[in-house]
């Protein structure tokens, strides 16, 4: 199915009754990793790195140790790693994209410290959280920081176009966040609903970071191709993010499973569970739902077995399946080679993951 248009789902029941919503199990393809990309982005992420250490630096204690307690939990530095790897495949051999890369991870690191304080999390990546630890004063304020310390790498750069890019992702990014917030324990949302707030909340800045290694190249040709690359790719992980809350290890993903479900996200699951649901199940979930962060260990486990009983869960890593396809066939016109090969591969393991 062609991105383009969401499927309904109706569409999705359809499917299912037929068979044809048993997706690929995640070991049906050769295992897909990381490594290659990060192999070919590490010199500059390491640049990078530096980068972040020097502008997240501050004459204030307090931020010099939130920001030091963030760095140190790590991260994937996957949206940083994706403006490397995107300017590299367009043949640039400047310095302009590291401090971009940097931008990005700001901007992403800016908002973690904001939804973190919204959704009341305590761990992230098997950490305790900033607003765990500090307050959630200290973790908003640092978060308004590094956006104004990624504000001013962005002029720094002094080009309009990088600046429209990256201002218009942080405002997308922060109404997506609205419109999640919005819509929370609201049974009734579409999957089409679902599909606006996370290319808002989470594929634009995938998008904005990819579309930025056209920029600095000089190659605008490539700007759109890439940018569906990043939103693409972001879909697919925010997609089996959302479905590993009801499937993954805990001690895997760096998080309480379940908190979606706590904190009355109505993610693709269960969308496509209480549209299937009988009449019984959907009061379980509209109880649920209702009763938010009161759930215990028993509701959760029921949730999951009624998200069994859908396919939801196979349901939703097919949708993210279709994402990293067409995040693949956005590549098709940029030069062939190792980045192009680590580029694939990274949409191919948004799926197969199991963190």
């Amino acid at each position: 199915m062609a991105r383009g248009t969401t499927q309904s789902l109706p569409e999705a029941s359809e499917w299912a009754t037929t068979n044809a919503m048993n997706a690929p199990a995640l070991t049906s393809r050769p295992a897909a990793t990381m490594d290659a990309l990060r192999a070919l982005v590490a010199t500059d992420l390491a640049k990078v790195n530096r980068v972040i250490l020097t502008h997240a630096h501050s004459d204030i204690a307090l931020i010099n140790d939130l920001t030091a307690h963030i760095v140190a939990a790590g991260g994937k530095r996957l949206r940083p790693s994706l403006t490397i790897a995107a300017a590299q495949l367009c043949g640039y051999t400047g310095e302009r994209h590291v401090n971009l890369a940097a931008c990005v991870e700001f901007i992403h690191t800016a908002t973690l410290l904001h939804d973190d304080v919204v959704d009341a999390s305590d761990l992230r990546r098997g950490t305790a959280t900033a607003n765990a630890l500090w307050g959630n004063k200290s973790s908003v304020l640092v978060g308004d920081f590094l956006f104004s310390r990624a504000f001013q790498l962005m002029v720094a750069d002094g080009s309009l176009d990088v600046l429209a890019i990256l201002s218009q992702a942080s405002a997308v990014i922060a109404s997506g966040e609205v419109h999640q917030l919005m819509v929370s324990h609201d049974l009734s949302i579409t999957q089409a609903v679902y599909e606006q707030v996370i290319a808002a909340k989470t594929a634009e800045l995938f998008a904005a970071a990819c579309e930025l290694g056209a920029v600095v190249s000089n190659q605008p040709q490539w700007r759109e191709p890439l940018r569906r690359y990043g939103h693409c790719l972001g879909m697919a992980f925010q997609v089996v993010d959302d479905a590993l809350d009801y499937r993954a290890n805990e001690t895997d993903i760096g998080k309480a499973i379940g908190d979606d479900f706590r904190d009355g996200k109505v993610t693709l699951p269960v969308i496509a569970a209480y549209a299937k649901g009988s009449t019984s199940e959907r009061t379980f979930w509209e109880k649920a739902f209702e009763h938010g962060t009161q759930v215990d260990e028993a509701t959760l486990r029921q949730a999951n077995a009624y998200i069994a009983k859908a396919d939801a869960f196979n349901f939703s890593i097919h949708v993210a399946q279709q994402f990293a396809d067409d995040a693949c066939a956005a590549l098709a016109s940029l030069p062939d080679g190792t980045i192009k090969d680590a580029m694939v591969n990274a949409a191919i393991f948004a799926v197969e993951r199991s963190y």
